[in-house]
């Protein structure tokens, strides 16, 4: 894992401790939290622009019903045998 130095301003510091405590390293994973689900909004914005610009046709779509479809609506299968 890489380390990185970034810059906080104090009202930042402030509000960041009282969620999530630099004494009981609960810091850290806030942080990497939060950077993950700023890039992964920024990807789904990315997908969405792109789906926007270009959507799919009704030919480009393939569905395939049987991975759809829940568990518990399938047929339950044989139990094994007992020897």
């Amino acid at each position: 894992m890489k380390q990185l130095l970034v810059e906080i301003d104090d009202d930042t510091v402030e509000r960041l401790d009282k969620i999530a405590p630099a004494r009981s390293r609960q810091r850290s994973a806030f942080i990497r939290a939060a950077i993950r689900r700023a890039l992964w909004e920024i990807e789904e914005g990315r997908t969405q622009e792109a789906y926007t610009r270009l959507p799919d046709s009704a030919e480009d779509a393939y569905l395939d019903p049987d991975a759809w479809e829940a568990k518990e609506l399938r047929a339950p299968r044989k139990a094994p045998p007992r020897r």
